[in-house]
């Protein structure tokens, strides 16, 4: 955008490579200007300029769709919702999810794929809750089987083979089974010290002369939500399913997902649906996070501009080359362009001044009225949405120049 530095016509059409790298535009006669030539953009029918006007936003969705399946073939799995096991010390196995759950509705966002659950995820909050409450000592348990079977192993040193580590694990996933079901705390209780036992007397040791104490607390902060299943057929809504928490560098609590889910079998045919109901998820997402902004749920600290997505890239490659290699971190960048291009696309239909979506609403007004927005008007108003983006775009480089020096960016 800018000033021209050089330009050249074929045909009909004049291209230029302008100063600012800061955009691009297709300029159409009779698009800025009145002009007499029929075929002139003015000049055609609304309908035909409505088409016109969101064919740019309509291709940024193509264009995500046909990156998502790139993506996606490229991965070594596809991930469903629904839930295979849990880990050890599971918050989510005692508060009510079960093996082959299929999750279907999280803290009132449905969620039709895995990219759903992931923003669904990122919606929730930490809150204090009443550590007094049998779903918290029930978690307690949980984690005091697992505490107790790592000290366990240890003390066994090089006796803790991986075969008695696998039959621990499998025996304390059946214990945390049978404690969600607990309808008491004494009953959670019979289950933790028999389960105790088990481990102990599977581990070759003397019994248990004193239990491991399930430590109570006045106030504990949890990742509570509401979700909805399908399990044997039928729609089930769980009330207060707590998921596990872990700490960052910094000590603050942050969500830990305590469950596994199945891999979709990956064939031509699954990639493909998995590619449309991924493009949907992600636009879904996407008008999520705008909404997010109106809301107050997000601020402009979490919005980022091209500093903030290049150096989101690179994270997201390097992590990826760390883990699973060249292919992997391909994968990644890839990702992230589909969304960055549906992104764009969506925020460029926003019924906002210079912007696509702020054409179309003139277009609207003038098949409803019959009479156009006088043409001064109309770049008036677009002049100013143009300064009020340039003004935002310069708030976020500098923003993101000044998290860049300051602690960087960090994908979840």
């Amino acid at each position: 955008m800018g000033p021209k530095i050089f330009s050249f016509t074929r045909g009909e059409t004049t291209y230029s490579l302008r100063l600012f790298p800061i955009g691009g535009y297709c300029a159409m006669e009779g698009e800025d200007e009145e002009s007499e030539n029929p075929r002139a953009f003015n000049n055609i029918k609304i309908w035909k300029r409505m088409i016109i006007i969101v064919a740019g936003a309509f291709m940024n969705i193509v264009l995500g769709l046909i990156l998502m399946f790139v993506s996606l073939f490229s991965q070594d799995v596809l991930p469903s919702t629904q839930v295979a096991e849990f880990g050890l010390g599971s918050y989510s196995s005692v508060s009510g999810l079960q093996p082959g759950d299929q999750i279907v509705c999280f803290n009132g966002y449905d969620v039709n794929t895995y990219t759903d659950f992931g923003f669904a995820l990122y919606l929730l909050k930490a809150t204090d809750i009443d550590g007094g409450e049998l779903n918290v000592y029930k978690e307690t348990c949980a984690k005091a089987l697992f505490d107790y079977a790592q000290d366990t192993i240890n003390q066994l040193g090089d006796k803790g083979t991986k075969d008695l580590a696998s039959s621990m694990t499998a025996m304390i996933q059946d214990a945390q089974i049978a404690i969600g079901k607990c309808e008491s705390k004494d009953d959670a209780n019979k289950v933790f010290c028999a389960c105790c036992d088990d481990l102990t007397k599977l581990a070759g040791l003397d019994p248990l002369k004193e239990y491991p104490e399930i430590k109570t607390e006045d106030s504990v902060q949890r990742y509570r939500c509401d979700v909805t299943v399908l399990r044997d057929g039928k729609k089930i809504l769980l009330k207060d399913v707590d998921l596990a928490m872990d700490t960052d560098e910094n000590g603050k609590a942050k969500l830990a997902v305590d469950f596994r889910v199945y891999a979709l079998e990956k064939n031509f045919g699954t990639v493909i649906t998995e590619s449309f109901k991924q493009t949907v998820s992600v636009v879904r997402m996407v008008w999520g996070g705008l909404a997010g902004f109106v809301t107050g749920t997000f601020s402009l600290k979490e919005m980022t501009g091209p500093v903030g997505i290049a150096a989101t890239l690179t994270e997201a490659a390097s992590k990826s080359m760390e883990t699973g290699g060249f292919g992997s971190a391909v994968s990644s960048i890839v990702y992230v362009m589909m969304v960055i291009t549906i992104n764009l696309g969506i925020v460029n239909m926003l019924p906002f001044p210079a912007l696509d979506g702020g054409r179309f609403l003139m277009l609207l007004i003038e098949a409803l009225f019959h009479k156009p927005v006088p043409r001064k008007v109309e770049k008036i108003i677009n002049a100013v949405g143009l300064v009020l983006l340039m003004i935002l775009i310069a708030f976020i480089a500098v923003k993101d120049v000044w998290q860049l020096f300051n602690g960087g960016f960090h994908i979840g």
